[in-house]
């Protein structure tokens, strides 16, 4: 007799195992603790970090075709939904764990979570796991292509504005260089995508993989320098259950709570699966290159300890959710 728990819990696994970016990422924070980038690697390092990022960044705009992102904008009652929950319900989450953890937790950690709070849903694991879901895909990807356009200009501006009243500054030549690293390129890919697209999309895995591996290098950059400053020692065992905490708190809110405003708002089911999965995930791709380019790297690291947990735990949980949907 068949077991369709078992099934389902092997198809679960299979997705999480075959996920590469987990392990990606696992591997850079592990490889920053064991092996932090010092000395004159460092140099050449910081380098390679500046030109990923801005790989990062000028395959966004290659990407992201505008015709997709206004037509889709014109289901304005789904795509509308989406863009407050994100930057909006997300958002005063994100803002009142960091101020209710800032006397639990270091600064920089609980500031991370305002940091967190700002960032764009995820663009190719929220529309992989809505497909498996069986939800409205098309929506998905115009979804997560309009947030993250608008994210890259919106989520620095935010950061900015709410971070200011914790006392972050964020300069005019940080205002300069975020430009310059992250717009400028974006920019660039959007003017060019006509001649570009065909050869990206085209080698699709290749791309990715430096995509990938550029956010890893922003990871692993970042993390080196933290653990370089004492990052272990400065973030203690209770202090990361509190971390861990607040995260899953996160978690159930984001999944729970998108999910239920779906139903609220009288969407589809196939439309529901869009809302959870584009507006419950949190983009690294974004997060990482920002937060070096706003912080210190030994601050860096701190700051995007909630982002690199809460991506991680949201892989882990959109796989077993987008399994079990596929079945209603």
């Amino acid at each position: 007799m068949s077991n369709p728990f078992g099934a389902t819990k092997m198809q679960t696994i299979r997705l999480i195992l075959a996920d590469k970016f987990i392990w990606l990422l696992s591997g850079a924070v592990l490889l920053a603790t064991l092996a932090p980038v010092q000395g004159q690697v460092e140099a050449i390092a910081k380098i390679a970090f500046n030109i990923g990022i801005f790989l990062i960044f000028l395959l966004h705009g290659i990407r992201l075709e505008r015709h997709e992102v206004r037509s889709g904008l014109r289901n304005i009652k789904l795509q509308g939904t989406i863009f407050v929950w994100v930057f909006g319900v997300m958002l005063l989450i994100g803002l009142s764990l960091s101020k209710a953890l800032d006397q639990i937790l270091p600064s920089d950690v609980a500031l991370g979570f305002l940091f967190l709070a700002v960032l764009p849903s995820t663009v190719q694991s929220a529309t992989s796991y809505c497909a498996i879901a069986k939800g409205n895909v098309a929506a998905s990807v115009v979804a997560s292509a309009a947030i993250n356009l608008v994210g890259v200009f919106l989520s620095p501006l935010l950061f900015a504005l709410l971070a200011s009243a914790a006392g972050v500054v964020i300069s005019s030549d940080t205002i300069m260089k975020i430009a310059a690293i992250l717009v400028l390129p974006f920019a660039i890919g959007q003017v060019f995508q006509p001649w570009l697209r065909p050869f990206v999309m085209h080698h699709k895995e290749l791309t990715g993989w430096l995509d990938k591996g550029a956010i890893a290098l922003a990871v692993y950059v970042s993390f080196s320098a933290a653990i370089i400053a004492g990052m272990w020692t400065r973030v203690s065992g209770a202090e990361f259950l509190w971390l861990a905490a607040a995260l899953l708190f996160w978690l159930v809110l984001a999944f729970g709570g998108s999910w239920l405003l779906g139903g609220v708002m009288g969407f589809a089911r196939a439309d529901r699966k869009t809302l959870l999965f584009s507006g419950a995930q949190k983009s690294v791709a974004i997060g990482a290159p920002l937060a070096a380019i706003i912080f210190a790297p030994e601050r860096a690291g701190l700051v995007i300890l909630p982002l690199i947990f809460y991506h991680l735990a949201q892989l882990f949980l959109s796989a077993p959710v987008a399994v079990r949907l596929a079945k209603d």
